[in-house]
């Protein structure tokens, strides 16, 4: 999916906070919650995302969404992420 076309989504379904997230190399987060509902599409790099037990892996193209209170970690890949990312309340 392109950049413009999930930015027109994330606008339709009410996403609100549209931005561009550059995220070191082998980053990663202790487990957390944020109090929105997030939607990303990955452009470069990749990034694990741990919750509820499980772990995957989102490589460009991949989108995701973490629910509001969602108790998550992240981890970034050897070459960094970067995704667009929509918040919504």
């Amino acid at each position: 999916m392109d950049t413009a076309r999930f930015e027109t989504e994330l606008e339709r379904d009410g996403y609100q906070q549209i931005e561009t997230k550059h995220f070191a190399p082998n980053l990663s987060t202790r487990p957390h919650v944020h109090d929105f509902h997030v939607r990303a599409l990955v452009t470069a790099g990749e990034v694990t995302l741990t919750w509820q037990g499980r772990s995957q892996t989102f490589r460009v193209g991949d989108t995701f969404e973490m629910a509001a209170r969602c108790e998550h970690s992240e981890q970034h890949g050897p070459e960094g992420t970067t995704y667009v990312v929509g918040r919504k309340s």
